[in-house]
């Protein structure tokens, strides 16, 4: 009887396991190859060679762009160069990115920029920027705000709290509050967290008197943006593949409206100022875009999502390279007819799409 149990447990567990990795496969699209999407009118952006993560563009046309992002045992094209934030005029038809000047005071050495947030004061017009940064694999939202005659940023705070452990992304709400997506990317739990499948992530609601999980089980939290009505939120899970809707309430907490599943690693998102289309950028291969091969490097994928609200969303893939031009992809943005794509630590693309 005790023999017959020990092979029914191991039979069990044996089961088990090969339902996590089934389900491990899936979610990360091991097997997963490109079907290459191209678009005509397209330009690398000139001197970005270590990532474009995160690009947030401003009504101006002016774009921010967060470039020389580090995880722990990733790619990095400039391994010992800190990170930086660089600034392009997309009206500018040189498209040109240079480096904004952070005021004196911020530790630049260690800068390691992830996601980003633009927050416009609506009174004076001041431009803030949100950045979330990981100097020495830790998480801190630094906020500063822009001058732009002098094409420099000002640091105004570090945010530092227990419940911000592993920032992805972010969403400014306001001069000093935020939501942020938590991914566990650079916590120790992160192989045990991908490989069993735990929902242990969410987002996170911040203000200097109230920080609070706003939604809790995500397989891993990454992109964030708000509606241009400033009523929903949309977070992606990335290997959950899904757009998550939430309405926002008056005391900030968020109400789940539906998931969109995209059936795609969904990184960074956007929303289109003008139609309120959701743009993101996405990796074919979570596998290939973690263990760097340059012989079978990662690939890059764009979606649109248009008419989320609607009861049928409408899904297109626009863009998809496997790798010959930019690989792993993160984010996708667009202003006046023009699609920006940023990775996490290639290069970055500007296409016509008008």
């Amino acid at each position: 009887m005790g023999k017959l149990l020990k092979i029914t447990l191991v039979g069990a567990l044996l089961a088990l396991l090969g339902e996590r990795i089934m389900n491990f496969c899936h979610r990360t699209k091991i097997f997963n190859e490109v079907e290459p999407v191209d678009l005509p009118n397209c330009q690398l952006l000139k001197g970005i060679e270590a990532g474009a993560e995160d690009i947030e563009i401003l009504p101006n046309g002016l774009a921010f762009i967060s470039t020389g992002l580090k995880f722990p045992d990733m790619k990095s094209f400039a391994p010992d160069e800190p990170g930086q934030i660089l600034l392009l005029d997309l009206k500018d038809g040189a498209l040109n990115p240079t480096p904004l000047r952070i005021s004196e005071g911020f530790d630049t050495d260690s800068f390691n920029p992830h996601g980003m947030s633009l927050y416009i004061n609506e009174e004076d017009g001041s431009v803030y920027l949100f950045v979330v940064n990981h100097p020495q694999f830790e998480s801190v939202i630094e906020i500063f705000r822009f001058v732009q005659e002098e094409h420099s940023l000002i640091h105004l705070k570090s945010v530092r709290h227990e419940l911000l452990n592993s920032v992805n992304d972010i969403v400014a709400l306001g001069p000093e509050s935020f939501y942020a997506t938590i991914d566990y990317y650079f916590e120790s739990m992160k192989v045990v967290e991908i490989v069993v499948g735990f929902r242990w992530t969410g987002v996170v609601y911040y203000s200097p008197g109230d920080v609070r999980n706003v939604v809790t089980g995500f397989y891993s939290g990454n992109g964030i943006a708000m509606s241009n009505d400033k009523k929903f939120i949309y977070a992606a899970d990335l290997t959950a593949h899904t757009i998550n809707v939430y309405k926002k309430n008056k005391d900030w907490s968020l109400t789940p409206i539906k998931a969109v599943d995209l059936d795609a690693l969904l990184d960074n998102l956007s929303v289109d100022p003008v139609t309120g289309d959701i743009w993101t950028g996405a990796h074919p291969n979570l596998f290939k875009a973690f263990m760097y091969n340059p012989e079978d490097p990662p690939g890059s994928e764009v979606y649109r999502v248009q008419n989320i609200h609607s009861d049928n969303p409408i899904i297109t893939k626009v863009f998809a390279n496997n790798g010959s031009v930019i690989q792993g992809s993160s984010c996708a943005s667009v202003y006046e007819g023009k699609l920006l794509v940023g990775t996490v630590y290639h290069r970055a693309l500007v296409c016509q799409l008008e």
